[in-house]
Order: structure tokens, then sequence, then C-alpha cells
């Protein structure tokens, strides 16, 4: 079957929104996600200079939670879990060639983790998501349901990551090629981090949060129908600007604000160099 082919029988069976599924509905969606898996399609897609989403796939990932069942997958009477049939734990062998640590990690299946990747406990990658090649999820790491990360990037210890999957026309989070981002730190709501760029410790990046440029002079702000946008190289760290009014003034008020305070440079290529030993 082709991609087109699935892809026309996915839009169709999305808008049909059957009572009950056939068993050759369920072939149809079992295809469809080893496609997710293999990386053949994905949640968002790079076109016309920027990302834009790939609706059918999420319609497809739609269907999957539509159509499963709440399934027991427990251990034992200690470890009790519960999931949808339709997206169980990512069947990764040693081939896939990707390092999960011992220690509580998550792959859910319809997730495509390329060679190289490692996964540090505990950490979770939600259906839909697209981790690229030689990328660390660092420990108590998310990432979100349709995240877009790409190659050589680092989500240090306790990012999130958020997830996007309805409305199935919204552009997910996206952090591309050589992206630093730095321990606690949360990007939310398809925030676009282009290449190169440094997230700060305790950043936060949401569709309403203004990202003030030092460097530039400018604020950058998401617009109607378009995401928040990091530029390239930019380093971002958390900050803060006072609020105007009376009672804010009186009490010393401000409010938080993500800050670039400069593009990257040799010293901060030095500061955040991935050592190619850890992988």
């Amino acid at each position: 079957m082709t991609i087109e082919h699935t892809r026309a029988q996915i839009q169709q069976l999305y808008q049909d929104n059957p009572f009950e599924y056939e068993p050759e509905d369920r072939k149809l969606f079992d295809e469809f996600k080893q496609l997710l898996n293999s990386g053949e399609i994905r949640a968002a897609e790079p076109r016309n200079g920027g990302w834009e989403a790939v609706s059918w796939v999420k319609e497809g990932i739609l269907i999957g939670f539509r159509m499963g069942h709440l399934t027991d997958y427990s251990l034992n009477d200690q470890f009790r879990y519960f999931d949808k049939d339709t997206y169980p734990l990512k069947q990764l062998t040693i081939d896939d060639g990707i390092r999960e640590v011992p220690g509580g990690s998550g792959v859910r299946d319809g997730a495509y983790v390329a060679k190289g990747v490692v996964i540090m406990p505990p950490a979770y990658i939600n259906v839909g998501a697209y981790v690229d090649e030689g990328t660390m999820v660092d420990s108590h790491a998310l990432v979100g349901s349709c995240a877009q990360i790409g190659q050589h990037c680092h989500l240090s210890a306790a990012v999130q990551i958020g997830g996007v999957l309805e409305p199935v026309g919204a552009v997910p989070v996206v952090v591309e090629d050589n992206v630093m981002v730095g321990g606690g730190s949360g990007i939310y709501e398809g925030t676009i981090v282009k290449k190169n760029a440094v997230i700060g410790a305790g950043v936060t990046l949401t569709a309403g949060t203004p990202l003030f440029d030092l460097v530039n002079e400018t604020v950058i702000r998401a617009q109607s129908g378009s995401p928040l946008v990091v530029p390239a190289g930019a380093v971002v760290v958390p900050g803060t600007r006072p609020i105007s009014n009376d009672f804010a003034r009186e009490h010393g008020l401000s409010i938080y604000s993500p800050i670039i305070i400069k593009y990257r440079d040799e010293k901060t290529d030095s500061a955040t160099a991935l050592e190619d030993s850890l992988r």
C-alpha cells in the first residue's frame, strides 16, 4: 500500500467516524502506525521555509484513540498500567540503535526515535513524536505528542516539550537541529525553536509569551495563525519586566519574560558541546 493510498483511506475513516470499527479498519491503522514508527510519515514537515502540520497524520493518530480499547498492561499486582490497546509501548530492539538506559522510561508506539538517540530514565516520548539522530532526552524529560525534535539536540533534565495533537491543523512544537534546551525549561503551544538556538535553564515559551531580543532591540511574538519562533542561534534566558500600573509599582511587581541576550558564538559552542563519548 502506498502512502498516498493510506492517506486517502485514513482521511475517509476519520470523516466517517464509525460507531464500531471493522477488522480491516484496524489493519489500516496498524499499517499507518508502522509508517509513523519508521519515520516515513510525520505530524509536521518543513515546507516553504517554515513548518506545516500534516493534518491527515494527526487524524490517523486520533483514529487510534477512538478505535482503542482500555487494556490491562499490568506487570503484576504492584505495577498496574492501563491504556488503549492501540498504543502500547514501542517494541524496541538492539537493532534500533537506541540507548534506552534502564529506569522507567517509555516510548509510546507510533513515535519515531532514530538511531543514536539516548534516553535517560525516567523520560517519556509520546505518540506522533519524531526524535532525530544523536539527540539526548535526559532524565524526567517529556517529548509530547507530535513534537518534532531535530538531530543532535539535548533536552536536559526535566525539560517539557508540549504536545499538540488537536486541532489537527495546528503545528506542534518543533525543536530544530543542534538545539540545547536547559534543565527545567518548557516549550509549548506550537513554538518553533530554530537551529543552533540555546534555551537556558528555566525558560518557558508559549504562544502567548513575547520574546525580547536585546541584540536586535525587537519583540518577537506569535502572530494570529502562526507560532512563536525563536531565531536560529538565539541564546534565550529567563528574565523579568516591570508591570506599569500603580498597584504593581507600589509592590515592586514584575512579570516573567524570556530574553535573547546574544546569538551563539564560539564561547557558547564550547559551553554547550555534547560529549560524543556519552553516546
